[in-house]
């Protein structure tokens, strides 16, 4: 694959991923590009095929994956989601870094491709202050935010697989968190703005 190395991102829901996600696209406009995810639930109210995500059936979305045209794929209640090796193409193409947001179950997929991202743990300083923060979203029930601090203890647990990411981030500053996650993107960033002006 062509293009500037993907930056795969992982962690617990709750640990802060999306915040330094939107600080970056936003201090580096067009530099990096989102891949986006193919799925076969339904489109929610606003949602656009193609650029939320790549809203398919089950059965074609079956033959891509035997056809070995996904890097990583999985099953959410009832549903697949999946990164594409052409939507991670797409971004490549256009000279941008493409970022992957995956879970921890991706992540171990990813290492058995050719793919060869930057790979990125977001953790939240304690299993209680990711709590305090997801209750302060007022968005879960409490049955789902169980079920969020659950996986977030597995992915904790499975995260500390020696070698597994290139670097963790314990967000519990965001100024200092950016400042990491900056800092490890810093040569692609100053290769994707060289590869520009040339």
């Amino acid at each position: 694959m062509q293009g500037p190395r993907p930056v795969v991102l992982s962690g617990p829901s709750g640990a802060g991923k999306s915040t330094l996600l939107k600080k970056l696209f936003r201090d580096y406009e067009n530099i990096f590009g989102f891949s986006v995810s193919h799925t076969t639930r339904q489109p929610r109210p606003g949602e656009v095929n193609g650029k939320d995500y790549h809203f398919v059936t089950r059965e074609e979305m079956q033959k891509e994956i035997d056809a070995g045209e996904f890097i990583e794929h999985a099953e959410f209640s009832g549903n697949m989601y999946g990164t594409s090796k052409g939507a991670v193409q797409a971004v490549q193409a256009q000279n941008q870094i493409c970022v992957l947001d995956i879970d921890i179950q991706g992540v171990k997929n990813i290492k058995k491709t050719e793919l060869n991202p930057i790979y990125i743990s977001v953790q939240p300083p304690s299993i209680e202050i990711l709590e305090k923060r997801l209750r302060d979203r007022k968005t879960e029930t409490e049955e789902s935010l169980q079920k969020r601090l659950t996986a977030a203890r597995v992915d904790l647990e499975l995260s500390k697989e020696p070698g597994l990411f290139d670097l963790v981030i314990i967000n519990d500053d965001l100024e200092k968190a950016y400042s990491e996650l900056k800092e490890v993107l810093l040569e692609e960033i100053k290769k994707t703005e060289e590869s520009r002006k040339s």
